[in-house]
């Protein structure tokens, strides 16, 4: 497929389906059960694989292999976001009925902010290539800072610049409203607790995407490989965030897994003047890591304190 095409069909894809989402299986807020939750995760994971099938046939093995590494790197970097969330939602006491319609208008608000970011992206990769050596450093930093990052680190939400700045703006009130974002109150616009933790979710997308964008520059600066395969990543990561918010602790040896997944991809983007790993060897790598990482969580357990 032509590049308008797939740019096309991607977008109805996704647009199509998100419509779907919230205005038919999630018309009303309630609580998403893990049941429900693995199963989005199944739709979302089979609908990038067929995209990708569709790739394959239409643009070449090449680029479909750059695809699902891609897809790869950002679901498994996008898995630490999960952690975050649930810091988030514990902070603002957020019902677990509201959480999803949160995650779905942030998921709305990344598409729109990565889509912008990855596009600069390209444009400084392609004509500075200098730009590559400072994404492996910066890659290889956050590898460090990741691996040496302690557990049970809290969010200080009151010092977020976005917060303070629309509680300046509005006033707050600690209702929830029927889940909406704004309500008059005797004629004042308020902001509900909901809206400020839409805000929180949205500036730790942006954090994370700094992270993440770069790395997956180190296979491919195709933007449309590059776009495709980052949105579809973040797409899944609500579902994800229901079925593995009550066990994602078990895999507490995941993040060292993340840390040496960013910093091979770091370290990729050093050499890329000097030797190019190919994408397959970097799809295994990337694979085994994170594979050994789940494994060894799972048979030595955390002890609980």
């Amino acid at each position: 497929m032509n590049h308008v095409t797939g740019w096309i069909v991607f977008h109805v894809i996704v647009f199509g389906m998100l419509i779907i989402d919230l205005g038919v299986f999630n018309k009303k807020p309630h609580k998403i059960g893990v049941k429900e939750a693995a199963i989005n995760v199944a739709v979302w994971f089979g609908v990038a694989f067929l995209f990708n099938i569709g790739i394959y046939f239409y643009n070449g093995e090449q680029q479909a292999l750059e695809f699902f590494t891609g897809y790869i790197i950002e679901k498994s970097l996008s898995i630490d976001n999960i952690f975050v969330m649930i810091m988030i939602f514990s902070t603002f006491h957020i019902p677990d009925e509201y959480q999803h319609k949160i995650l779905y208008w942030g998921i709305l608000g990344a598409i729109l902010m990565r889509g912008a970011m990855i596009l600069l992206g390209v444009a400084i990769v392609e004509r500075f290539h200098w730009v590559f050596y400072i994404f492996g450093v910066f890659l290889i930093y956050s590898s460090i800072k990741m691996i040496l990052k302690k557990d049970g680190e809290h969010i200080e939400v009151e010092k977020n610049f976005f917060v303070r700045l629309v509680k300046k703006i509005y006033p707050v009130t600690q209702e929830y409203q029927d889940g909406r974002f704004f309500v008059k109150i005797n004629g004042v616009k308020h902001v509900t607790t909901l809206f400020l933790t839409l805000i929180v979710i949205e500036f730790t997308d942006l954090v994370f995407a700094i992270d993440s964008i770069p790395a997956i520059f180190a296979i491919t600066t195709d933007p449309f490989i590059v776009y495709t395969s980052n949105i579809f990543a973040i797409l899944g990561l609500r579902s994800m965030y229901f079925a593995l918010a009550s066990v994602i602790e078990i895999f507490y040896l995941l993040k060292y897994g993340l840390g040496i997944v960013l910093g091979y991809v770091g370290v990729k983007m050093l050499l890329i003047d000097f030797y190019h790993m190919p994408t397959l060897i970097s799809l295994i790598i990337i694979v085994g890591v994170l594979s050994i990482s789940i494994f060894l969580s799972v048979i030595m357990p955390k002890e609980k304190k």
